[in-house]
């Protein structure tokens, strides 16, 4: 028996967009243009902040031992750290995103006939259904309607 998904707010969110992609993008040749897409924005957008920190804040390097404000406190090391951990979490995204962006041309290459396009148009709406089919909008409101199924819609 399958296990249900999961209701949580988050998820639901996913599954919404998982469902909206497939929709409006459901041959094999726009999903390869939408994941290359959004590889390019994300290596763009992530390339650009690490850039802007890196002239903002130089490379900081944590002092040899914790300086004590006024105030007792050590904020600016901790900032400092802070901002250090993610420079380099950002360049570890980058470099994770070069190796992604070998991988999806690979995968760019590839190319179907119009019978195969056909075939995942077809098992894209059974995929994903239009959440506003009549059909699929009188389902929800039956399941929300049943005392016996928890609402997890918190």
């Amino acid at each position: 028996m399958p296990e249900e998904p999961c209701q949580c707010p988050d998820c639901q969110r996913f599954y919404r967009e998982h469902d909206r992609l497939i929709r409006e993008n459901p041959t094999l040749r726009q999903q390869q243009e939408l994941n290359w897409a959004a590889l390019q924005s994300f290596r763009t957008l992530a390339g650009r902040v690490l850039e802007d920190l890196q002239k903002q804040y130089g490379d900081l390097e944590p002092p040899a031992a914790p300086a004590v404000e006024a105030g007792g406190g050590t904020a600016p090391v901790a900032e400092n750290e802070a901002i250090q951990q993610a420079m380099a979490d950002l360049e570890n995204i980058n470099a994770h995103l070069f190796s992604i962006e070998a991988l999806m041309e690979r995968i760019f290459d590839v190319r179907v006939p119009e019978e195969v396009e056909r075939k995942f148009r077809e098992l894209a709406g059974e995929l994903a259904p239009d959440p506003l089919n009549a059909d699929r909008l009188r389902l929800n409101r039956l399941l929300h309607q049943t005392p016996d199924l928890p609402d997890h819609r918190g």
